[in-house]
């Protein structure tokens, strides 16, 4: 008798909050049976009745661990869905009490890499499996297929095999799920991918306030425009919400919603764990940092009012607020949408090359062409240009930088001097625009032969002795710089 016969489920989810209930019911409506577990038991049978009202979907709830687990046919794969931290290890400890050898734990969170590792070795005790599988695109994506980026034991990615690409998004090449590789790199995916959202969210809010402030426009000549962009190559999940919230009124006054939203910006930590990793690895991620540096600034919306006073009693006069003078607003508006664009280019650079690092570090070997793919459906950052970046990958999957891609390195130049245009002018205005002053000075750094840095080694030898190498001949040197300055003398250096 095979294991259906006997009443058993395909696959359990424990943790029913919108993303899991969202998830167990988009399994579900895939055809494949699923038992559903949570502490709470009323979220057990509001997901019970969502599954009937939905068209009787295949699944069924437990109210204890040990009825959940022995719900399921064997070998076992449950799906947790949790708060990060001690609530994953509450939850595994009760549910591996009545696991068995062979079976698969699959924690779904933004939980942080190192967490996953250590619980797949405490768990391998058992000869438990374990897989750390990063799930974007909100409770929409969740029910309607989510990107999916499961990473630890390949076994245990064998096992749900068939259902992750049938519930994850489906692009033209393929369903949105690949397995990511070993140990915590699918989380690390994951926050990653957040981290490149924050990025792009910051530069979409920069490109908001520049047309609104500089080029005076109003909330539905801006609905107009993020729907025209989102018909060509800023074409992306994120560009077609943006105009959506201009559309919105608000229902407990006049204009629109937008405009009575507090400017202050929460966060859940993936963004701050991706610039922490960037500067463990000595990786330069400045968009992304910018972007965590505004969310915190937004934070601190009264001293902001006290600041804005301060300055200006000061004497302080704000250029902004009403359209600039002279203004030609069909050419600041293709500016903008030029300027978003390369912007955009430096932050998915960043966030690829902080990926290879780690990749190289842990030994991963990633595959970044196919991380782009299953970023094309289903995730946050989902976007037409993914698709661009995943060939780019295939043409070289050694490119060290998405800059120097022959395609994209033709967009950037393309593109620059209305970049600097948007730059310059925000600057002018005393409109901070932190996230694209932070990718093109990066693409200004990176692009240059020669930097300043000399001038810092320089430094760095005289007050530390710390040495510094030369362009023309091999070897690490020292200079007395002060005795030869004062002496007028000129220093060759000592070789070390």
């Amino acid at each position: 008798m095979d294991a259906s016969a006997a009443g058993l489920s395909r696959i359990g989810l424990a943790g029913l909050a919108v993303m899991g209930q969202n998830l167990a019911l988009n399994i579900a409506d895939k055809g494949f049976p699923i038992s559903v577990y949570n502490r709470t038991t009323s979220k057990v049978d509001e997901t019970l009745e969502r599954a009937k009202h939905e068209g009787d979907l295949p699944l069924t709830g437990h109210y204890s661990p040990r009825d959940f687990v022995l719900s399921i046919q064997r070998p076992r794969s449950v799906v947790i869905l949790v708060k990060a931290g001690s609530p994953v290890d509450q939850t595994i400890s009760a549910l591996s009490e009545y696991m068995e050898s062979g079976d698969t734990i699959i924690d779904g969170g933004n939980e942080w890499y190192e967490n996953t590792e250590r619980r797949m070795r405490e768990v391998a005790d058992k000869g438990i499996l374990y897989l750390g599988m990063g799930v974007s695109g909100g409770e929409e994506g969740a029910r309607n297929g989510p990107s999916l980026m499961p990473g630890g034991s390949y076994q245990a990615y064998l096992n749900v095999e068939d259902i992750v690409k049938k519930v994850a998004a489906q692009v033209e090449d393929g369903p949105c799920v690949t397995y990511i590789g070993e140990g915590g790199s699918g989380n690390f995916v994951k926050m990653v991918h957040n981290g490149i959202e924050y990025g792009d969210m910051q530069l979409i809010s920069e490109a908001y306030d520049v047309l609104k402030n500089v080029g005076g426009l109003s909330n539905s000549e801006l609905a107009d425009i993020f729907a025209e962009w989102n018909r060509g190559e800023l074409e992306s999940f994120l560009i077609e919400i943006t105009a959506d919230i201009f559309k919105v009124q608000d229902e407990h006054g006049n204009g629109e919603l937008v405009d009575k939203i507090l400017d202050k910006t929460g966060m859940k930590g993936t963004g701050k764990w991706t610039v922490q990793q960037a500067a463990e690895l000595s990786v330069a991620a400045p968009t992304i940092a910018a972007s965590l540096d505004c969310r915190y600034l937004s934070g601190l919306k009264e001293e902001r009012e006290v600041a804005a006073a301060v300055l200006k009693e000061a004497g302080m006069q704000d250029v902004f607020g009403a359209a600039m003078p002279n203004i030609d607003k069909k050419r600041l508006i293709d500016d903008v949408r030029q300027a978003l664009y390369a912007s955009k280019i430096c932050s998915y650079a960043q966030g690829m090359n902080l990926l290879r690092a780690k990749s190289v570090e842990q030994s991963w070997n990633l595959n970044f062409g196919e991380l782009a793919r299953i970023w094309k459906g289903g995730c946050i950052i989902r976007a037409v240009f993914l698709d661009r970046i995943k060939k780019a990958y295939q043409r070289n999957p050694q490119l060290a930088s998405l800059i120097v891609d022959p395609d994209f390195a033709k967009e950037m130049v393309q593109r620059q001097a209305a970049w600097r245009r948007v730059v310059g002018l925000a600057i002018q205005a005393g409109i901070s625009t932190p996230g694209m002053c932070a990718s093109l000075a990066y693409f200004d750094t990176y692009r240059r032969a020669r930097l300043p840095a000399n001038l810092v080694q320089a430094q760095r030898d005289l007050f530390g002795a710390h040495t510094y190498e030369r362009i023309d001949r091999p070897g690490a040197f020292h200079t007395e710089w002060t005795k030869l300055a004062r002496q007028g003398k000129t220093g060759m250096g000592v070789l070390h």
